[in-house]
């Protein structure tokens, strides 16, 4: 079989050869820092069979700007936190993780609730994971054995999406922990060289209200230290210049539920307000 790289150039490979395959025959360098292949216009795991004849690009730790490349790297954090959430609170039930702009996300049903504090606990942990090192296998088995597995797990959210799932079951383990997940994941935790837990939330399972409502932690990951550093610059530079901070430190107006869209004007902030006002009539008025 063979395959197109970016440079239209072809490269031969055995049948059956997967992404990291043709990385290998590329270069050992390449295959060291390869993350992801984008092939036909969609991505997929570097374990994965390539299809014959058609266009790949390797996808690699200097891409830190690409969104696939990012997305692969936080979808992999993503299972880290869920390793450490179960090592930290046993009877946890663990339900879906999956990345999102800008970071990801995993919701849990804690036996107890939890607060933000905890959250310093929890990526402590994830990076004592980073420090001992993990590597990502990939394995695809029957509904029936995954619905077995995780059921002797107590995992009733698993045994949910496993049950509703169409298309074949793979599973991803990395160190102790074993999800339910299509990928892909990197090949091992070593381009992982930020992380960030940033925020707690409420989720209902699948969105619905009449189900659970599970924990959310938010988190961040990036290919290196100085990158996580800048991002979150530029979160508390769009906190200081957020109008509901700003509204209410400067005694301006304030913002009630029972009317989210419609500020509700204090006495300076109306002074604020008509003088735009006036401006705008004049304005009005000159043209």
């Amino acid at each position: 079989m063979k395959v197109v790289l970016p440079d239209s150039s072809e490269l031969e490979l055995p049948d059956g050869a997967t992404g990291l395959d043709a990385a290998r025959a590329i270069g050992p360098k390449l295959a060291e820092q390869a993350v992801l292949i984008r092939q036909n216009g969609s991505v997929q795991d570097l374990r994965l069979p390539l299809a014959d004849g058609q266009p790949i690009q390797i996808l690699t730790t200097r891409d830190t700007e690409d969104p696939d490349a990012l997305a692969v790297l936080r979808h992999s954090a993503a299972h880290l936190l869920a390793e450490a959430v179960r090592r930290l609170y046993p009877g946890v039930k663990i339900a879906i993780g999956p990345p999102i702009e800008n970071g990801f996300y995993y919701d849990f049903e804690f036996p107890e609730p939890i607060r933000e504090e905890d959250l310093e606990k929890i990526e402590a942990e994830i990076m004592r994971e980073l420090q001992e090192g993990r590597s990502w296998e990939r394995e695809e088995i029957s509904a029936d054995e995954a619905r077995r597995r995780f059921e002797a797990e107590g995992e009733p959210y698993k045994v949910e999406l496993v049950d509703t799932a169409e298309g074949g079951i793979s599973l991803y383990t990395q160190g102790e922990f074993t999800d339910l997940c299509r990928g892909p994941h990197l090949q091992d935790s070593t381009p992982i060289k930020a992380v960030k837990l940033t925020s707690l939330a409420g989720a209902y399972w699948r969105g619905d209200e009449s189900n659970t409502q599970l924990t959310r932690i938010y988190g961040t990951a990036f290919y290196s230290q100085a990158d996580l550093d800048a991002y979150l610059e530029r979160l508390e530079q769009a906190k200081a210049r957020d109008h509901r901070r700003l509204g209410r430190e400067l005694d301006l107006f304030h913002l009630s539920e029972e009317s989210p869209g419609s500020p509700f004007w204090h006495p300076k902030g109306m002074v604020l307000w008509n003088s735009l006002e006036d401006l705008r009539r004049r304005e009005n008025a000159r043209r």
